[in-house]
């Protein structure tokens, strides 16, 4: 990241980077999110959540290499940092498909219904487009700088006066601070929107998916020192704060 990027990531709550993702490993994304929706069925995102209007997956880092090359992407992880500093770990890897048909809006809101508080940011998540976003299916809306506001949003599914969408190209990322408001839009098109989330929590709040629980013993074998950092596999305090319970509110549509 540039100098430039990182002070607007940080005042403005967000940067879209576009082409993060080339042809080939977005392929493979595509044909492995697809393959794992009909194998899967309807216990597709099971081990988080389903949701009426969407397709869902979840604990992807246990499903595939490319997953795991997401989440200790190199550019990722720097604008983690900028975000939440040294102390962090992966929360979820999660898909989700904006079905044709949702014609609700998310209302707007802070990832795990947090502030900022006396540590600073506590939350960061990133939207990788596997198709483009745009005005008609469902790009997820959101308030520049609201994250410096230290309160959460109160308008249900109203829009805000200053809010954008996020607009890209398959292969695009999008990374957010998401004490930013933030919520998702209609799909208003024949075809669903398709996206992956890789979410990070700060080292003292739980995963929202406690990694070492549900991952296989042979993915914990063959993952790199890099990976089980990411992980928070060896850190004995995300044991004791992710056993006991997880986050799982609203993050980015």
């Amino acid at each position: 990241m540039t100098a430039e990027e990182k002070i607007f990531l940080q005042e403005q709550g967000y940067l879209i980077v576009r082409n993060v993702m080339d042809s080939a490993w977005l392929a493979e994304l595509r044909e492995a999110t697809g393959r794992l929706l009909r194998e899967e069925g309807e216990n597709a995102g099971g081990e988080f959540r389903k949701e009426i209007g969407s397709d869902r997956l979840a604990n992807l880092v246990d499903k595939g290499e490319c997953f795991q090359r997401l989440v200790s992407h190199p550019l990722l992880l720097e604008a983690v940092e900028v975000v939440l500093g040294q102390d962090w770990k992966l929360s979820s890897l999660n898909y989700r498909a904006a079905l044709p048909g949702d014609q609700s809006l998310q209302p707007l809101h802070c990832d795990m219904g947090l502030v900022p508080d006396e540590l600073g940011n506590a939350v960061f998540n990133s939207i990788w487009m596997l198709d483009d976003f745009t005005p008609e299916n469902g790009p997820t809306r959101f308030v520049p700088g609201s994250h410096k506001s230290g309160v959460l949003p109160d308008l249900g599914n109203a829009p805000h006066p200053d809010e954008m969408v996020a607009l890209g190209k398959a292969g695009d990322v999008i990374l957010t601070n998401s004490h930013m408001w933030h919520g998702g839009t209609a799909n208003r098109t024949a075809v669903p929107r398709r996206s992956l989330h890789g979410f990070y929590v700060r080292g003292d709040k739980p995963q929202q998916q406690y990694q070492k629980k549900l991952l296989r013993a042979e993915t914990q074998a063959g993952l790199s020192p890099l990976m089980r950092r990411v992980l928070a596999l060896d850190d004995e305090r995300n044991d004791a704060i992710s056993s006991v319970g997880s986050g799982r509110s609203g993050f980015l549509k």
